[in-house]
């Protein structure tokens, strides 16, 4: 890797933790290329990344960036898992861990708060962005079909009744 390609992966890293909501740094003790892919597919599905980068850089790239305590996580073989989802890339890589033995959370950080191993388990447990949502359309629109439904019923009884008087 030239200078110029150091400088560009450098770039690239500090946007990733300017636009992140979460990242996840995780140790990946010889997982064999079809896992990795498994691994990345899974966090694009989640709209998260999976990057190994270069201890060096990395820690190049955190310098200035509210996520630079993570520095000290980046130690050996090292990837991060980073999503603006706060919740996304820390239940891909959970998940993940689960079921790999070679894979482990080292440690992570959301914004500013710096998130031990069951840091990360406790925020990979909370529901994703999208599922609050869901669930808060589904709170707000429950009262307005109660509503509608209470006030079409006595249309519906005087149908009925007029159906069955017609029908004698």
């Amino acid at each position: 890797m030239d200078r110029s390609q150091k400088a560009d992966l450098v770039a690239e890293l500090k946007n990733v933790f300017a636009e992140t909501g979460v990242v996840v740094v995780t140790r990946n003790l010889g997982l064999s290329v079809a896992q990795s892919s498994d691994l990345r597919a899974k966090m694009r599905d989640a709209g998260a990344q999976f990057k190994v980068a270069k201890n060096r850089l990395a820690k190049i790239a955190l310098e200035g960036s509210t996520y630079s305590p993570l520095g000290e996580f980046l130690v050996g073989p090292t990837a991060l898992a980073t999503s603006s989802d706060p919740v996304a890339a820390a239940k891909v890589a959970v998940e993940f861990a689960k079921t790999n033995d070679r894979f482990e959370i080292v440690g992570g950080a959301m914004g500013t708060t710096m998130l031990d191993v069951n840091g990360v388990k406790a925020l990979a447990e909370l529901p994703s962005l999208d599922e609050l949502r869901g669930k808060l359309v589904g709170l707000v629109q429950a009262p307005a079909t109660k509503i509608a439904r209470t006030l079409m019923e006595p249309g519906g009884q005087l149908a009925r009744i007029f159906a069955a008087k017609a029908a004698a």
